[in-house]
């Protein structure tokens, strides 16, 4: 039996590294020092197959709790996934079919085990109960928040002002994200700055329903690469699973003014030894380029390894300060002689749709041969020579046509 640790240096840390708000902090503080083993829950919507560096931080912050000795309960929310969350949006969410769920979930517990000790996580998803709610069960849920309290949520009354489409089962989605906290009697719930109101909603839920109300702690939140909220859509996303070359590439081009929050959200490094890097920094005693090398080693290494960081960075010194192309360029042989831009760009995995392919050679970001493309309609003749297909900075193939003989 895993025991408890009521370390007062190690439970400062978990209060206070990255943490924006904690409801009720007193009290959760001292639970933490009793010696109980608390019951720690954190939702994810699968929106997407991949997790981004920006959902990590709640992940890492479950690893504090969990190397503490507590329980961590992570939930799929296979079930609220197909409501949509619009806490954060300002139009309707598109919702997600149960079939695009489960493709989206496939590989989550490994990217959860990156980071937790996924065979002591209690593992569920929310269809196992919210599927089984009667509708006298949700009216009841519904009874305990007034039409005002929900539209008064700044993305929900910036909508009603401007008398956008705003529909009632986004209204719906805190009281079911607030039941899971019933369903799992969580005694801490963990979430974005964002998630406030859906993290409230399930005290007052566990107080209707006889529990003891859980404990809050919101996190601060990871901006994209180009300084705006992190978005697939906008392409400026670190994901765990990246490759190496990849994550590295990606942490290199982040803006300057975000070096220190990476370092403080996406790292593990001390906030003693990141304090001082700031003030290299600040003392131009240190590039901003050569403080984004340390970062992007220190993040390669966490989801990798040293060694593996290590080459990453001597592949991003070949290609972007010697011009050179990388080790091992990917090579796709293909059986005919062209083929649609966008067509080739999803057959060599270099995108993974034809929206994307679209949206990046539109932001001038595809080059064949070093040749940039402009125009999504264009076809690719590959059957005289091999091509190299480069997408944005990091990413290159090497395509070969059914006539090409003797690469």
């Amino acid at each position: 039996m895993i025991q408890v640790i009521t370390d007062s240096k190690k439970i400062e840390q978990v209060l206070k590294r990255n943490v924006e708000k904690v409801i009720d902090y007193s009290h959760l503080k001292k639970s933490l020092e009793s010696g109980r083993k608390l019951r720690i829950k954190l939702g994810i919507d699968p929106t997407g197959p991949k997790l981004h560096l920006g959902r990590a931080i709640a992940l890492w912050k479950l690893r504090e709790f969990q190397e503490l000795g507590h329980q961590i309960i992570l939930i799929i929310g296979d079930f609220t996934g197909q409501i949509g969350d619009a806490s954060d949006k300002k139009a309707e969410r598109k919702t997600l079919t149960l079939n695009q769920i489960k493709k989206n979930i496939k590989n989550y517990k490994e990217q959860v085990a990156k980071i937790l000790d996924i065979d002591k996580v209690e593992l569920r998803y929310n269809n196992e109960w919210l599927s089984k709610l009667r509708a006298l069960d949700v009216v009841k849920l519904a009874q305990q928040f007034s039409i005002y309290q929900m539209i008064e949520r700044r993305n929900f009354k910036e909508r009603f002002i401007a008398k956008k489409p705003m529909r009632l089962h986004e209204l719906m989605y805190p009281l079911f994200q607030a039941y899971d906290s019933v369903a799992v009697k969580a005694d801490v719930e963990i979430g974005g700055s964002d998630q406030l109101f859906n993290l409230k909603a399930g005290r007052k839920i566990q107080e209707v329903y006889h529990q003891v109300p859980q404990d809050i702690m919101t996190l601060e939140m990871l901006l994209g690469t180009d300084g705006r909220k992190m978005s697939t859509s906008w392409g400026n996303i670190i994901n765990i699973m990246d490759p190496p070359q990849e994550q590295y590439g990606k942490i290199m081009s982040i803006k300057d003014e975000l070096i220190i929050d990476y370092f403080r959200l996406a790292s593990r490094l001390p906030l003693e030894k990141i304090a001082e890097i700031k003030k290299l920094l600040d003392n131009k005693e240190l590039s901003p380029r050569d403080a984004k090398a340390l970062l992007a080693r220190e993040i390669v290494s966490l989801y990798h390894n040293r060694q593996i960081a290590l080459k990453a960075e001597e592949e991003f010194q070949k290609i972007f300060q010697k011009q050179q192309l990388p080790n091992n360029l990917p090579l796709l042989k293909l059986s005919q002689a062209q083929m649609n831009i966008l067509d080739l760009l999803v057959r060599t995995k270099l995108c993974s749709s034809k929206s994307e392919a679209k949206r990046l050679i539109l932001q001038k970001a595809v080059e064949i041969d070093g040749n940039l493309i402009n125009d999504w309609r264009e076809s690719v003749s590959f059957h005289k020579k091999p091509k190299i297909i480069k997408v944005g900075k990091r990413r290159f193939v090497k395509v070969v046509g059914k006539k090409v003989k003797n690469i």
